[in-house]
């Protein structure tokens, strides 16, 4: 886990950095191949530049979100507004994280993508990458 994460982590309440712990635990095991850092004052973790996973502190809880979420057809995936592809889900406890849901997200954030890395050189205009 990067440093950086490690600090956004522990800055939060001992529920929620329960979460948030055990979110980036599961995300680098199953991507361990992503680069992980602070983005927009979240942890993010990129595959090859592009944003693929990365939680949030939120009013609701923990917002888990994959930028290319709405493409994985997944009941528990909460689509996102807008012209972005993204999903989410909330947690408020560690116990509502399913490992083996999680993982099967991971897996499809690493396979289905978005070119979230060139949206600003498109003008806004995202191109399906895998």
């Amino acid at each position: 886990m990067h440093k950086d994460v490690r600090v956004y982590n522990n800055s939060q309440s001992a529920g929620d950095k329960k979460i948030c712990n055990l979110l980036a635990q599961e995300i680098d095991s199953h991507l361990p191949e992503a680069e992980n850092k602070i983005w927009h004052a979240h942890p993010v973790w990129f595959l090859e530049g592009n944003p693929v996973a990365g939680y949030s502190k939120q009013k609701a809880g923990i917002r888990l979100m994959f930028w290319s979420g709405a493409g994985f057809e997944e009941e528990s995936l909460q689509p996102g507004t807008g012209k972005f592809k993204d999903a989410s889900i909330i947690y408020t406890s560690a116990e509502e994280i399913k490992s083996k849901h999680l993982k099967r997200w991971l897996k499809k954030a690493r396979d289905i993508q978005w070119d979230y890395k060139n949206i600003v050189k498109r003008k806004g205009v995202l191109e399906r990458l895998k």
